[in-house]
């Protein structure tokens, strides 16, 4: 028995399976040629940010469009940045954007034959592989203490040397398995490190789905693979999961570019075929001209959830992500307006290599050209979904009368060319809140928005000529050339061409005479489309609000 073999089983003398038994216990994917399996695998340690909805749904969709799997990892060994209920959260946040794993970690359940699918609950799995390891001699215990590590930190400054536990800078590297076996007994604290093989003055040579080829330095470190608490890091539980559940493509952000030198030098070691990774560009916005990530702590649309309770459509906000995702989305958007967005085939060759610049205005734009090519039962019953969840006052409203409130949404809806009231479901209640009485009652309440040029005599004779024929039963044509004939009967123009020639002959045009009509029935300026407003409302309701304004008169 070498020196390894003796230390492995002393530190693991409980691990009786082999990497051999794993192999068995986790057999390679029953797949077609060419489909990728990926994985989104989140720490439980706050909220599901936008960055990471951006890289899950291209995990998602490069799975589903190669007929491959799509699954969730909970990455939750780092016991101490925990949050209680933040895996649950982000499970749901990602179903509510649609990005819905074939396995994985699902909160309270898991599904899938490749699990356990939380880390913490892989622990088992992890021994085995690092007590292979630690036979091979790739795997050592290290009993520096943090102030040891304080001190060769603070010696790597001063000497300006590269930085890290490496090389001869890795005291514990060499220390015999019998010393190091006294020393546990003797109750000493230790943690277990990979020996790399590695020197950061050599180059190596990878290939990246998204950048190409790459000379990167090798790694050199040997970085922690097993903490105190018996959890693994980050990087080897990386190793051993993307392993044994077949992951043939890690697709995450460039910030782990770095870090691919040491994932390369993993696979290596344990003679495992290494996978693919393409590495994605962070997310960036424009501050005061200069770029910069976007943010937790300053940015509200750093987070999804923000564009969950803002009531953004979900289909928007992910066609927005598509489109930054890939540089010829929407040109394949423009010729297929009709199809369902995941009938596009993102490619890694279309992803940009700088940092893809968050677009709030885009979003929005979007997200409004979705709710407004929406038909009236549609939009209405994702409106009903969202204030459920959102805006309990928003679902009262609907509640009341929801053929109501559909007639409203309906305004200038379905046609070719349909109104783009609405961004969001949250503007809807502020836009069409005085189509209901209780709230057209209390903002009258507030001061109107009077037009100052228009003597409010004028304002009173025009309401009252109107309202002794509204004409709604005549088209929207036949009702504004009604309108435009009761305009010099009140000084006002008929045709806005001919006013502006000539305004001194009048008090207004015929716009002017509409806005007067509007603010009666609204309290606002802006609405949607006026005719479609007094149809919907009705002679009695008009004169009923008329009345009302007599009174403010």
């Amino acid at each position: 028995m070498n020196d390894y073999v003796k230390l492995a089983e002393y530190i693991f003398p409980d691990v009786t399976e082999t990497v051999a038994d794993l192999e068995a216990r986790y057999p390679a994917r029953s797949l077609p040629a060419g489909a990728m399996v990926t994985r989104f695998a989140p720490s439980p340690t706050g909220f599901l940010h936008t960055g990471s909805l951006f890289a899950s749904l291209i995990c998602y969709k490069m799975a589903k469009q190669t007929g491959g799997v799509f699954y969730i990892r909970l990455e939750d060994t780092d016991q101490k940045r925990l949050i209680v209920g933040s895996g649950e959260s982000l499970i749901n946040e990602l179903h509510a954007f649609s990005v819905n794993p074939d396995e994985g970690y699902l909160g309270e359940i898991e599904k899938g034959e490749y699990g356990p699918y939380r880390q913490s609950d892989r622990e088992k799995l992890y021994r085995i592989v690092i007590k292979e390891m630690m036979k091979m001699g790739r795997v050592y215990p290290c009993f520096c203490t943090p102030d040891d590590l304080s001190e060769l930190r603070a010696y790597q400054e001063t000497n300006k040397l590269n930085p890290g536990y490496y090389g001869e800078y890795a005291k514990c590297r060499n220390i015999p398995a019998d010393e190091a076996i006294k020393r546990i007994e003797a109750g000493e604290h230790y943690v277990l490190r990979f020996r790399s093989n590695g020197s950061y003055l050599n180059r190596i040579e990878v290939t990246d789905m998204i950048r190409g080829h790459l000379e990167l330095a090798q790694n050199d470190q040997d970085i922690v693979v097993l903490k105190s608490d018996g959890l693994p890091t980050y990087h080897f539980a990386h190793l051993v999961d993307d392993h044994f559940m077949h992951t043939t493509h890690v697709i995450r952000g460039e910030e782990w570019l770095a870090s691919l030198p040491l994932h390369l030098e993993l696979f290596d070691a344990m003679g495992w075929p290494r996978i693919n990774y393409a590495h994605l560009p962070v997310i960036m916005k424009l501050d005061e001209g200069k770029r910069r990530k976007l943010s937790k702590r300053k940015d509200p649309e750093a987070a999804v959830s923000y564009f969950l309770e803002e009531g953004y459509p979900v289909s928007g906000f992910i066609e927005y992500l598509l489109t930054i995702a890939n540089s010829n989305y929407e040109e394949w958007r423009n010729e297929h307006l009709d199809e369902d967005k995941y009938n596009f085939m993102l490619s890694f060759d279309k992803m940009t290599l700088d940092g893809a610049l968050f677009d709030l205005a885009k979003v929005k734009n979007i997200c409004k050209e979705r709710l407004a090519h929406l038909n009236k039962v549609d939009f209405t019953n994702q409106a009903y979904d969202w204030a459920c969840k959102y805006s309990p006052e928003l679902k009262e409203v609907i509640d009341r009368d929801k053929d109501y409130f559909m007639s409203i949404i309906n305004i200038e809806r379905e046609k070719d060319k349909p109104r783009k009231d609405y961004e969001k479901y949250s503007d809807i209640l502020p836009i069409i809140n005085f189509m209901y009485d209780d709230y057209y009652n209390e903002a009258i309440k507030l001061e109107l928005p009077w037009n100052p040029n228009i003597d409010k005599k004028v304002f009173k004779a025009v309401l009252e000529d109107y309202a002794k024929n509204m004409h709604l039963d005549l088209t929207e044509e036949e009702w504004f050339e009604e309108l435009k004939a009761l305009a010099p009967l009140h000084g006002f123009c008929p045709n806005v061409k001919e006013y502006k020639k000539n305004k001194e002959a009048y008090l207004g045009h015929i716009g002017d005479l509409s806005e007067i009509i509007r603010i009666a029935i609204s309290g606002k300026k802006n609405t949607p489309n006026l005719y479609n407003i007094l149809t919907i409302l009705g002679e009695e309701r008009i004169k009923e609000r008329f009345n009302k304004i007599y009174q403010l008169l």
